[in-house]
């Protein structure tokens, strides 16, 4: 009896497309309903199987429906941008907070606390909580040496340093330092246009060469300094150390800096410009030197930057800057300063992991495999990637963080060194953010001069020359 049960089992299986199954013992019981309950549990579990099944290739191939919560954010976004004629009247952290619930939306049949799990694990990773943490700190920092006087200080160095006929060139120049030091080139256009529309004014120089120089060296330093926050996204989401990029994307830029300093010399050469700077004070440009020589020898990008706040306070307190009891002050104003740009980078954080469950990280993967070949193509579809987020969202940080972990998976998959990867992230955000005329670096430099951004636009060679050298240094790279 027990074998004609077991060759029925057998042909049922067969006939349900089962492998041959071992049979439960109860099978041969006295209850008939316990082999049709196994049945039954044997049916759900092979559906279940085949349905998990189904959705892994899903994923694996790729969902173009799983970006709606990006392309929700665009059209909010740019949207809002075209019907109020302002790029930020909407601003960043709502339109994402937006898209983050409609993400949460699209992934509902998961259930609200499976989803959470899944933002958990993606803010969780170790390259978001340290990038955000090297915000924090890097805020901290840029708030207690600008309080100690070191912005002022290295601008009126940097002018007493420039021959009178090398004004405007030398003006690129000093926007170069100070935004490397800086790390901000928001900070940097702020600082140096009011004397850019005193040159501008005391010679035969139109304001838009002059104001222009200073944006070329502000997104000179935006991407190369190593407490920008672009820099700092681009490393953490790339896995490489700061001075390996910082040399590899150096090296990259080089020749189009030097050739900006030609062009902005050549137009404006046979005239000179008795400059007028105030008091500086060495001590108070030391804090700078500090943190880049530091980050370029290598050492901990925390040390590094807790070490360049303290001693900006120790140098603002000593020279009188800075009040003893204002001391925690500059440092926590410097911190708020970095929060929008902390908590935009962890909310993005988590729409991509959702993103990337629902399969939609892989749709982008196979749309840029199916058009790339080799270690070229590769490297020329994360600048292309890079740049085109840059456009959608006029924030050069903000898509980096976006476009990072698409980029990170591209470079593993293809063979490209994370420096280079990280260089060319943060390369063609610069180019697309210094090039926009909605970008918030160009809108500033138009407010502060009483310009528009196109009147601007046709001098800023230098992001120009930083693509064609970006795409150089692709096309010379060895298969």
């Amino acid at each position: 009896m027990e074998g004609c049960i077991t060759d029925l089992m057998y042909l049922c299986g067969i006939f349900l497309r089962w492998r041959p199954l071992s049979i439960p013992e109860c099978v041969f019981g006295t209850s008939g309903d316990c082999h049709l309950r196994w049945l039954r549990e044997k049916r759900c579990t092979g559906k279940g199987e085949a349905m998990e099944k189904k959705n892994e290739t899903e994923i694996r191939k790729g969902k173009v429906s799983a970006l709606l919560p990006i392309g929700v954010f665009l059209v909010i976004f740019l949207g809002a941008g075209v019907v109020f004629q302002d790029f930020y009247a909407m601003p960043a952290i709502v339109a994402f907070l937006i898209a983050l619930f409609t993400a949460f939306l699209q992934s509902r049949r998961a259930g609200f606390d499976e989803n959470v799990k899944v933002i958990a694990r993606g803010v969780g990773e170790e390259n978001i909580i340290t990038m955000s943490l090297i915000f924090l700190c890097a805020g901290g920092f840029s708030g207690a040496v600008t309080a100690a006087g070191g912005v002022d200080s290295t601008v009126n160095l940097g002018l007493s340093l420039i021959p009178a006929h090398f004004i405007v060139a030398g003006l690129f120049i000093i926007s170069c330092f100070i935004s490397v030091s800086m790390g901000t080139s928001m900070g940097t256009i702020a600082a140096l246009a009011p004397i850019a529309a005193g040159i501008s004014k005391g010679t035969d120089f139109p304001m838009a060469v002059c104001i222009a120089a200073v944006v070329c060296g502000a997104m000179f330093g935006d991407n190369l300094s190593m407490i920008s926050d672009t820099t700092i996204a681009a490393v953490k989401t790339q896995g490489c150390d700061m001075k390996d990029k910082f040399k590899a994307n150096f090296l990259i830029v080089l020749p189009a800096a030097v050739l900006t300093i030609l062009f902005f010399w050549l137009i404006t050469r046979g005239m000179s410009y008795d400059i007028e700077y105030g008091e500086y004070h060495l001590l108070q440009v030391i804090p700078y030197l500090v943190v880049l020589i530091g980050a370029l020898i290598g050492f901990n990008v925390f040390l590094v930057l807790i070490a360049g706040t303290v001693l900006s306070l120790v140098v603002g307190v000593g020279t009188g800057t800075i009040a003893l009891s204002e001391m925690f002050t500059v440092v926590g104003d410097g911190i708020v300063s970095m929060y929008d740009i902390t908590v935009i980078s962890i909310v993005v954080a988590c729409i991509v992991s959702l993103v990337r469950e629902n399969g939609g990280i892989h749709f982008i993967l196979n749309l840029i495999r199916s058009r790339i070949r080799g270690k070229k193509g590769a490297q020329a579809g994360i600048a292309a990637l890079a740049l085109l987020v840059d456009l959608c969202t006029a924030n050069n940080t903000v898509a980096i963080v976006m476009s990072g972990p698409i980029a990170k998976e591209i470079s593993e998959e293809y063979g490209v060194d994370p420096k280079r990867s990280a260089s060319l992230l943060d390369m063609f955000t610069s180019v697309g953010q210094g090039l926009i005329p909605y970008g918030a670096q160009l809108l500033s430099a138009a407010t502060l001069t009483g310009l528009t951004p196109f009147d601007i636009i046709p001098y800023l060679v230098y992001p120009i020359l930083m693509a064609v050298c970006g795409i150089a240094a692709i096309a010379v790279t060895r298969r």
